[in-house]
This record gives C-alpha cells, structure tokens and sequence, in this order.
C-alpha cells in the first residue's frame, strides 16, 4: 500500500495498492479476512470500495469499505479523504485520542 506524505501526520490523496494481499496480511497480523481475491489498485479513490485494516473485539481483520471519511452533516457532499484540522469538534468522534493531539 501506498500512500502520498506531505509532511508528519499529513496524508495527501494519491492512494494505490500495488503489493499483493497475503504482504498485506502478513504486515499487519490480519487473522480475519473478507476481501475474496484482492486485485491491484493503480487508484483509491473517495466513495468507492477499499481494503481497510481494522482492529475488532476477535482481532485485526482486512475488510472491504467505502473509501473515506463521512463528509459534514450541515455541508453533506462527497466522503472527505484528508483530515487538516485534527482539532476541530468534527473529527472527534472519528480520530483516535493520540491523533487528536496537534
């Protein structure tokens, strides 16, 4: 997996994965999966299907997601894809305590 830095903590929106699924599993100790065959993806992109790596309450799983963050409910629009404003009321919810810290 690829993904484009700017700077520490910041994350730009040029996203691909280009290794094969069983690396993927191995780097992050994936016991569940549910992605069936994962193909190469020269693109990621917003509101479209993704593998995301997430911790459960059985353990690490690669699953299947929509690409991206909900988009604010007053504004709607698309998903968002980059977080620069870790401090605002917004992201709270969404971001872990250690991220939330500028």
């Amino acid at each position: 997996m690829v993904a484009g830095r700017t700077g520490l903590g910041t994350v730009c929106n040029l996203y691909s994965i280009t290794t094969n699924q069983e690396a993927i599993i191995r780097l992050f100790r994936v016991i569940n999966r549910y992605v069936g065959n994962l193909a190469p993806m020269p693109g990621v992109f917003p509101d479209y299907p993704a593998p995301v790596i997430r911790n459960t309450d059985t353990g690490t799983e690669l699953a299947t997601m929509r690409w991206g963050m909900p988009p604010r409910p007053r504004t709607g629009g698309p998903p968002v894809t980059n977080i620069r404003n870790k401090s605002s009321p917004h992201w709270r919810g969404w971001l872990h305590p250690l991220l939330q810290q500028s």
